[in-house]
């Protein structure tokens, strides 16, 4: 089971938990990434995430394929669009495997391999400037 979504809703944990529960698989494991205030000294009040869509569904579903083919694994990947506050979940990717160590693994290749080869673009907003993908714009 694939399943890979942009969306501008809230990611519901719960709900996207029980899509990969299943008897097959002895280990879930799940990386919630969210919007933090502090990069270094740097103070995030939101940000906005931009994709081009048809592209990065095709490099997601790549990737999900990928991590299913090599560890027998069910695979969630969501990814949310639009403006974000501090705390809100940006990405939740979810691995199920017969076995944890494959869990971890796909998914630590799944959000390593996403921020390299699919088209998300993040503008954060901070508290004095605008950075595009952790770049900071001090021209600006």
């Amino acid at each position: 089971m694939i399943d890979v979504r942009l969306q501008q809703e809230p990611i519901d944990v719960g709900t996207t938990y029980q899509k990969l529960a299943n008897a097959k698989f002895g280990a879930v494991n799940m990386f919630v990434g969210t919007i933090r205030e502090w990069t270094g000294e740097i103070q995030t009040q939101t940000i906005r995430y931009t994709a081009y869509k048809e592209m990065a569904i095709k490099e997601l579903s790549k990737l999900a394929h990928e991590v299913e083919t090599k560890y027998d694994a069910d695979v969630i990947v969501i990814h949310r669009l639009g403006e974000l506050a501090l705390t809100d979940i940006a990405v939740f990717i979810g691995v199920a495997t017969p076995h944890r160590a494959a869990s971890y693994e796909g998914s630590r290749f799944i959000i390593e391999e996403l921020k390299k080869r699919v088209p998300i673009w993040k503008e954060e907003v901070d508290t004095d400037r605008v950075r595009w993908g952790g770049e900071r714009d001090d021209a600006h």
